[in-house]
């Protein structure tokens, strides 16, 4: 239960001002039909996390437990430094409605995606609590909790939010997360 409720909590905090909220404001905007929308980035998420997730079980199985240990303490301590710089779309994003509004969806939430913070942050997660369901399903919701109503508000929702506030907040959980596997593998 940790591992999901750390998860949803992290994911959730990451996302609000991230790349891919922002393309979720954008293809509300752009397209007007929400469902469709939120469909797509559900779809879209429980792939790229399903993928971060199985890395994140790959890497706890194949390496060194004090390894690990180290890696996620580094990482850790660099997503919460990550999180205190602002994100954006990339100018290249391009949004075509050519295959209609949830392969859109699917396909450029999904791109969105690969190398982001939260993506990374699942990796780590699911390598840390060794809980694979738990962690992508906590992630998926995590990115749900904080994209269906960026869909359904839209921007007036992103000038609203203290994303300073919100992204200084993540960054002290990673932190915390941090310090604490730090402590772990110093320990042994």
């Amino acid at each position: 239960m940790q591992a999901f409720l750390v998860s949803t909590g992290i994911v959730a905090l990451a996302e609000i001002g991230d790349k891919t909220q922002l393309l979720a404001f954008i293809l509300a905007a752009r397209f007007k039909r929400p469902l469709p929308i939120i469909a797509g980035v559900l779809v879209a998420t429980l792939l790229n996390h399903g993928l971060a997730g199985g890395l994140g079980a790959w890497l706890s199985d194949a390496l060194n437990p004090q390894v690990l240990t180290w890696i996620l303490a580094i990482s850790f301590l660099v997503m919460a430094g990550w999180m205190l710089i602002p994100d954006k779309l990339d100018e290249d994003t391009s949004i075509t409605a050519r295959h209609g509004i949830f392969v859109t969806t699917v396909c450029t939430f999904f791109i969105a995606e690969m190398g982001d913070k939260t993506q990374l942050a699942t990796v780590a997660l699911a390598a840390q609590y060794e809980a694979f369901w738990s962690v992508v399903i906590g992630t998926t919701l995590g990115m749900m909790i904080a994209n269906v109503p960026a869909i359904f508000i839209g921007q007036k929702l992103a000038e609203r939010l203290p994303v300073k506030m919100v992204h200084a907040i993540a960054a002290c959980v990673f932190l915390v997360l941090g310090v604490i596997a730090l402590y772990s593998a110093i320990q042994g």
